[in-house]
C-alpha cells in the first residue's frame, strides 16, 4: 500500500494539471506571432486555460482561451514596409567602420518608439487591466523590444514564473537575464551582416555594436518605460531587476542552421516551433503551374511585412530581367496580381502563396527571400536553397547564417543588379547547393522531438517546478566586475608590481652596496 501511494505521488509530481496561463505580446509584428500561436493552441489542446494578450486574436477560439485584444492601440505590421524607404540609404551608413555600426543601431531605434507607444496605452487599456487582475500559474511573454509587460506584472503582483519567448535569435539584452554567454568575439549580435568566423574589423564591430545595443534599450526603452509605468502607478517598478525574473527563455533558432553557442539550461532552442506538417490546400491555378514545369520552379516572396508591390520600378525590372533568363519558372509574391495570378513569360505573380506548402513541393527547387526567420526556417526544414536579399532587422545576420552553412547567396538590396541576382540565382540551381541544402535539411531535422513538443515540454516543466529548478547561470546574478575578472586582474597586477618593486628595491640596495665598498677600495 505504501509502495502504490509512493508510486500515485510520482506521477502526480510529474503530470500537469489544467493551469492557468497568462500570454502577453505587446509587439505589433505578424511574422512574431505566428511563431507563437502555435504554442498557445497546443497549450489550450491540452487542457490548459489560456488568456492572451495581443494584436492578433484567433478567429476561432477554443471555450478555453480567452483573446485580451490589443487592437486599436497601434497598427499591426502587415505588408506596411515600402520598398521604395530602402533606396538611397545614407552616406554615413557607407562610412569605413563607423557605418555599419550606424545602420545596425538606426534599425533599432525604431522600434523604441514602438514599444513606448504601445506601452504608453496598454499600462490603462481596460481589457489588459482586467486580465492582470487575475490568477495564474504561469507567465508567457515576448523578449523582444519591450519589457513593458513584466512592470504590469510588478504593479498587479503577478509572482507566476516567467517564460520568454523569442521569434528570432537572442537580442542583445537578454544574455543577462539568465547569465548566457554572448561573447561578441565570437558570437555575432542579432543584426550583423557577418557570421563567423569574423575578421579583426568585424570583431571590433561587433563589440562595439553589441555595447551600444545594450544601452540604448536600457536607456532608450527600458528607463522609459519605467518611467511611464511608475508615473501612471505611483509606485517603484525595479524593471531591470524584474527581467531578471525569468526562468526560461525559448529562441526561434537551431544550432545547424543559426550556427552553435555556449548555452545554459533555460535557453532553449525551438527553431521551426511554428512549422505545420499537415498537408494544406495549393489552389488549383498555381498547382496547374507548378506541375506543368518541365525543369522546375523559384519561389519568390518577400514575406508578411514588405510590400513587393512596391518595389522602384528600375528594381523591378532588373529582378523581372534576372528571372526571365531562368529555364525554370518563378512564382513571385505580389500584391497587385490579378486573382488567379498574372502570367508573364515564364513568371506567375500572386497576391497571396500557401509558403511552407510550395517550398515542400517536388517541384520547387529554390526560394529567392529577404532572410526572415520564418520564411528560411521553411527552407531549411523542406530543403531548398535560397537566394537572400535581406533588408532590415535579423535579415542580414540570419543571412550571414545561411550562406556559411551553405543554404544560401546573399545579395544586399543596395547592391542589387541582374548581374549579381544571376550568379546567385546560378549557383543556387546547382547540383552541388541543392545537394548542401538537403543534407542540411535532415540534420536540422534531425532531433530528440519535433520543436512544438519541445515547447509544450519545457512550458509545463516550468508549470511543475517553477523557479525551484533553476536553469539560469551563476552570471545572471554577478556584477560586471566579477564576471570580467576584474577583481582577479586587479589583484594579479598588484601582485606583480609588487614583486616588481621588491625586485628592484632589493636590486637597488644591493648596488649600493657594491658602488659603496668601490669606492671604499679606491680610497
Amino acid at each position: 500500500m505504501r509502495a502504490l501511494t509512493i508510486i500515485l505521488a510520482f506521477v502526480a509530481l510529474h503530470h500537469v494539471q489544467s493551469a492557468k496561463i497568462l500570454g502577453l505580446f505587446p509587439h505589433t509584428g505578424k511574422s512574431h506571432h505566428m511563431v507563437f500561436e502555435p504554442l498557445l493552441k497546443q497549450l489550450a489542446e491540452r487542457g490548459h486555460q489560456m488568456t492572451v494578450a495581443s494584436f492578433f486574436p484567433l478567429k476561432n477560439p477554443p471555450s478555453n482561451y480567452t483573446d485580451v485584444s490589443f487592437e486599436g492601440i497601434a497598427g499591426i505590421g502587415v505588408e506596411t514596409l515600402d520598398m521604395s524607404w530602402f533606396e538611397n540609404p545614407s552616406l554615413v551608413f557607407r562610412l569605413p567602420f563607423v557605418g555599419e555600426i550606424l545602420k545596425q543601431f538606426a534599425g533599432f531605434q525604431p522600434l523604441g518608439g514602438m514599444a513606448l507607444n504601445v506601452c504608453g496605452k496598454a499600462i490603462d487599456w481596460p481589457p489588459l487591466v482586467d486580465a492582470l487582475k487575475g490568477d495564474y500559474d504561469i507567465v508567457i511573454v515576448e523578449n523582444f523590444n519591450s519589457d513593458c509587460m513584466l512592470g504590469l506584472l510588478h504593479v498587479y503582483g503577478i509572482k507566476a514564473p516567467i517564460v520568454a519567448l523569442s521569434s528570432s535569435n537572442a537580442v542583445p539584452w537578454a544574455a543577462e537575464r539568465i547569465g548566457f554567454v554572448d561573447n561578441p568575439a565570437y558570437l555575432p549580435v542579432l543584426s550583423a551582416s557577418w557570421a563567423t568566423p569574423m575578421t579583426y574589423l568585424q570583431r571590433v564591430q561587433n563589440t562595439f555594436a553589441n555595447l551600444l545595443l545594450k544601452y540604448w534599450f536600457h536607456v532608450d526603452v527600458q528607463e522609459r518605460e519605467k518611467s511611464l509605468i511608475e508615473k501612471h502607478y505611483g509606485l517603484k517598478v525595479p524593471l531591470e531587476d524584474l527581467a531578471k525574473n525569468i526562468t526560461l527563455l525559448m529562441v526561434n533558432t537551431f544550432h545547424p542552421l543559426n550556427g552553435v553557442r555556449p548555452a545554459v539550461p533555460g535557453l532553449i532552442e525551438v527553431g521551426g516551433m511554428h512549422l505545420d506538417d499537415t498537408r494544406k490546400h495549393i489552389p488549383g491555378y498555381i498547382e496547374r503551374f507548378l506541375n506543368e514545369s518541365e525543369h522546375g520552379v523559384v519561389i519568390f516572396s518577400f514575406g508578411s511585412l514588405i510590400k513587393t508591390a512596391t518595389i522602384p520600378k528600375y528594381k523591378e525590372e532588373i529582378i523581372t530581367r534576372a528571372l526571365s533568363k531562368l529555364k525554370q519558372r518563378v512564382i513571385w509574391k505580389y500584391e497587385n496580381s490579378a486573382e488567379e495570378g498574372t502570367l508573364t513569360g515564364n513568371i506567375l505573380r500572386v497576391r497571396w502563396l500557401p509558403q511552407y506548402e510550395l517550398l515542400r513541393h517536388k517541384k520547387v527547387v529554390a526560394f529567392l527571400a529577404h532572410g526572415g526567420l520564418l520564411g528560411m526556417t521553411e527552407a531549411v526544414s523542406a530543403g531548398k536553397p535560397m537566394v537572400v536579399v535581406p533588408f532590415f532587422g535579423d535579415q542580414p545576420s540570419n543571412g550571414a547564417a545561411a550562406e556559411a552553412a551553405g543554404l544560401a547567396i546573399v545579395v544586399p538590396y543596395y547592391d542589387l543588379t541582374e548581374e549579381s541576382l544571376s550568379a546567385a540565382l546560378e549557383k543556387v540551381l546547382s547540383a552541388e547547393m541543392r545537394l548542401q541544402a538537403r543534407l542540411l535539411s535532415n540534420i536540422w531535422n534531425d532531433r530528440q522531438s519535433p520543436p512544438l513538443e519541445t515547447a509544450v515540454y519545457w512550458v509545463e516543466r516550468v508549470i511543475r517546478w517553477g523557479p525551484a529548478a533553476k536553469l539560469h547561470s551563476p552570471a545572471r546574478d554577478m556584477p560586471l566586475y566579477q564576471l570580467a575578472l576584474l577583481d582577479v586582474m586587479a589583484a594579479f597586477i598588484a601582485f606583480v608590481i609588487a614583486i616588481v618593486v621588491i625586485i628592484w628595491f632589493i636590486l637597488t640596495r644591493i648596488s649600493r652596496l657594491f658602488v659603496k665598498d668601490r669606492k671604499q677600495k679606491m680610497h
